[in-house]
């Protein structure tokens, strides 16, 4: 049966967004301090703000405190077109913030400042359960790892909850486990919380590194195969450089990636991806179809530094 997302309920998407540091200039050396410019980012916003640019409407659930930088950022938020009605705020806790490092390649690698986040108390704020309520009518419910990874083990499982109510209810429930170490306690808690979540998941937007670093696979077969039998109906394995494989009922698909002039910064390239798969599927596009359009806005995202393409870059 085809996979079917009702684009006329709301896209929920879920998690961090921190102040991102990233530089202006040269990638290499300098001083400190030198050549940085202070934006917005994070896995599930980025993919969020992409969305909400090809005319999905999206509400973003979160949270932030209430110092000048939060309300900065829920400007910011409300200036893309996000719905912020399931923004909740802690009286005294404040954004995340990370600096990207880019090299030569244009590989990024981070520095958090995140431990004392706002968002990491979000089930103890008020009006979180009426927000989660809100959140299972969703149409597309959109979940990463890195937002598993934020959360203890009781946290986890009421987001899992959600997920299944959201599948329960017709919703389309995508996912990226988007695997990063550091924010784990360890390898068997981060595979143990993807595995609980898998069985409610429409989409799996997986990458083939975390893939392996997270579960061992060491080939496409096994790693749609594990995603499919858990439950997903559309697999799509992300390659970096070398594009996509998509895994549905029908078999695979290879999708290259595009070539591109200048490798830039890959940062937000896979949070890009799975924007421009998920916004396509939206609009009736089969999988193939939409997997040549997360290729695509995966490309224009890495000749641009930063997370998300500037609102002044031609064409968009």
């Amino acid at each position: 049966m085809e996979l079917l997302i009702d684009a006329s309920r709301p896209v929920v998407a879920i998690g961090e967004c921190m102040l991102e540091l990233s530089r202006t200039g040269s990638a290499g050396g300098g001083r400190l301090g030198e050549g940085w410019k202070l934006g917005l980012g994070g896995d599930t916003y980025n993919t969020a703000v992409h969305l909400c640019r090809q005319g999905l409407p999206v509400r973003y659930l979160s949270a932030l405190g209430q110092d000048p930088c939060s309300a900065e950022m829920l400007a910011a938020w409300q200036a893309e077109g996000l719905d912020t009605g399931l923004v909740l705020f802690h009286p005294r806790q404040v954004p995340g913030l990370y600096a990207i490092h880019t090299d030569a390649a244009g590989e990024r690698s981070f520095s958090y400042w995140r431990s004392h986040s706002a968002v990491r108390s979000l089930f103890e704020l008020p009006g979180v359960d009426a927000a989660l309520a809100a959140a299972a009518a969703a149409g597309l419910l959109y979940l990463s790892g890195i937002t598993l990874s934020l959360f203890g083990p009781a946290q986890r499982a009421r987001l899992v909850e959600l997920a299944r109510r959201v599948r329960a209810q017709g919703g389309v429930v995508a996912f990226d486990a988007n695997f990063r170490p550091a924010g784990w306690e360890d390898l068997r808690t981060a595979r143990a919380a993807v595995q609980a979540v898998a069985p409610h998941v429409s989409i799996a937007l997986p990458t083939l590194e975390d893939e392996q670093q997270l579960f061992g696979e060491a080939t496409i077969d096994r790693i749609i195969g594990r995603w499919s039998r858990s439950g997903a109906t559309e697999v799509i394995v992300k390659r970096g450089a070398a594009g996509c494989i998509v895994g549905t009922a029908s078999g695979q698909v290879v999708v290259p990636a595009l070539a591109v002039e200048e490798v830039i910064d890959t940062t937000g390239a896979g949070d890009a991806f799975n924007a421009g798969y998920l916004a396509a599927r939206s609009r009736g596009s089969g999988p193939e179809e939409a997997a040549e359009a997360a290729v695509r806005l995966a490309a224009r995202v890495v000749q641009h530094r930063g997370a998300i393409l500037p609102r002044e870059t031609p064409g968009w």
